[in-house]
């Protein structure tokens, strides 16, 4: 009684698993027409991309973007190192390199440098740069490169903060399962693999895969506005002062009418202090959006600080090098902010995403991209069902004809096998790719298998003259040991696949082992309880229909 109760609880289970359990745990309610329930199956059992259709590309992460941004960052580190200690230089510049290939590097050239200080400079070098190596051009000039086990951290720290944040940014929005990975070779591998199935609108995607979003906030100088950057130079005699620079912002975003400012170039705080990020309403433009943001313990502190001490400046938020909005310091502002002035909910929506994934460290460039149309996916899946029901129908045939009744016990557990297959891909969210249909295929004929196994062995214990309940309690007994034996290998095997197998492999290795354990219940405990079902309804056992 109880094994019977636990298994209907089980099919139970499954039947909500698959078609779409209770609203109450989750689901999407149970189906009342036929448009429903093949919604909701579609919904809970989620399709790869070979199946489903979608977008497949290959981005090249640009590694001398952060070569060149680890470049400046040491420009302004040594600029500043050497105003502290009085040393007098004439300029700072850096080479541009298109690519980073084995024998490409960046460089940093100093000139100019106070011949009276040399050694004092070249101390400052060596404490407070250690991945660069200084390199005399002549009596007052300087050469700087970075060393070529800093430039290979730096290759791989880039591809690999690159690779997370793309990984944030596609699941924000919200697809079934997407890839992305590392692609190509383990030595020289720069390029990412972005998977993306069941996406409607790739332009859409790759806008949001490949934005930077570098978010700013710097103190706008009390100067200006300027109607062009030629007008703001020439105010400045074309000179800037010492730490600025020129932003624009353009008419139209937000309440601007355009104009260039001129801004400290070391910002108050900056994308990594952010917290988090919503979309919003604009409060002060009815029918625009805004993106509120919260800042981090650390970045709400300074961003308290400044603001209490400049209380009447202004401050301007800056994307991208673009100014977004700019706004006169009112009061002390501890940890939030907002970027209105915003187009619509998508994009507010979209620079949320940004400013929570965190910026790209380096540009990207396509190197492939390929779109895989549902009706492939359709395709694949109807011959893969037509294989499946054939070769079903193929087991169904041969067990009831070569087992008789027996034969039935064998298919009722078979189906149920399938069952919860299908159902345990539906609660744990797995995926069903093309070699996922292979490894369901394969688990039918594990499935048969094990009913083979406990028949032969029951049909060898009634031949040595064995009552039947004996027969039947010793096949089942005899045999256990024989499927756990050729079902724990085969799991092995699943799990060396997974280890070291791509995508479509997993798939298929973890198909397989979850149809090898639902096999195990249904292939012991389920065809067990039917016999015991069928031998209890007799009251004189004289045969058994095997």
């Amino acid at each position: 009684m109880v094994k019977t109760v636990v298994i209907a609880a089980v099919v139970l289970a499954c039947i909500f698993g698959i078609i779409g359990y209770p609203k109450f745990v989750g689901g999407l309610g149970v189906p009342t027409s036929l448009a429903q329930l093949e919604a909701n199956m579609s919904h809970n059992i989620h399709l790869g991309l070979d199946l489903k259709g979608g977008s497949h590309l290959v981005l090249q992460v640009q590694v001398q973007d952060a070569a060149k941004t680890e470049a400046d960052q040491t420009i302004d580190g040594l600029r500043a190192a050497t105003k502290s200690a009085d040393i007098s230089v004439a300029g700072f510049d850096r080479t541009d390199p298109k690519t980073l290939a084995e024998t490409d590097t960046i460089q940093i050239n100093i000139q100019g440098v106070d011949q009276t200080k040399t050694r004092q400079f070249r101390d400052i070098v060596t404490d407070k740069f250690p991945d660069w190596v200084l390199t005399p051009v002549n009596a007052t000039d300087y050469r700087m490169n970075m060393k070529p086990s800093a430039l290979v951290d730096l290759k791989r720290n880039t591809v690999t903060q690159e690779r997370e944040t793309i990984e944030r940014r596609v699941n924000a929005l919200g697809l079934t399962e997407p890839t992305v990975q590392d692609y190509g070779a383990e030595d020289t591998k720069s390029d990412i693999l972005v998977e993306l199935p069941g996406i409607d609108d790739l332009a859409h995607a790759k806008e949001l895969i490949g934005s930077t979003a570098q978010l700013k906030i710097v103190e706008v100088k009390n100067e200006g506005p300027w109607q062009t950057r030629d007008a703001a130079l020439s105010a400045k005699s074309g000179i800037l002062p010492l730490g600025t620079q020129l932003l624009n912002w353009p008419a139209g975003v937000g309440n601007s009418s355009g104009g260039w400012y001129l801004t400290a170039r070391t910002p108050v705080v900056t994308g990594p202090d952010l917290r988090n990020a919503r979309a919003s309403t604009d409060p002060n433009s009815p029918g625009r959006w805004a993106c509120d943001f919260s800042l981090s313990q650390d970045g709400a502190r300074k961003f308290g600080a400044f603001t209490g001490s400049n209380i009447g400046n202004r401050l301007a938020v800056v994307l991208d090098n673009q100014i977004m909005s700019v706004a006169t310091i009112q009061s002390r502002i501890d940890d939030q902010g907002m970027i209105d002035g915003l187009g619509s909910e998508q994009e507010a929506e979209d620079l949320s995403v940004e400013l929570k994934t965190g910026a790209l460290p380096a540009g990207i460039m396509y190197e492939q991209e390929r779109t895989i149309g549902p009706s492939l996916g359709a395709d694949s899946i109807r011959e893969g069902v037509y294989a499946a029901i054939a070769g079903l129908l193929a087991v169904i045939f041969v067990m009831l004809i070569y087992y008789k009744r027996s034969g039935i016990n064998a298919v009722l557990a078979l189906v149920l096998n399938t069952v919860l297959l299908l159902a345990a891909l539906s609660y744990f969210g797995a995926t069903l790719t093309l070699p996922g249909i292979a490894g369901v295929i394969l688990t039918i004929g594990m499935a048969v298998d094990s009913n083979v196994l406990i028949f032969e062995r029951i049909r060898e214990e009634l031949r040595a003259g064995k009552s039947i309940p004996a027969a039947v309690d010793a096949g089942f007994g005899k045999a256990w040991w024989t499927i756990v034996d050729t079902h724990v290998t085969t799991i092995v095997s699943c799990l060396f696949l997974f280890l070291f197998g791509t995508g479509p492999v997993k798939g298929f290795a973890i198909t397989l082992v979850i149809g090898l354990i639902a096999n195990v219940f249904t292939a012991v405990w389920v065809s067990r309880t039917i016999f015991d079902w069928e031998l209890s309804g007799q009251r004189q056992i004289t045969a058994l229909s095997i």
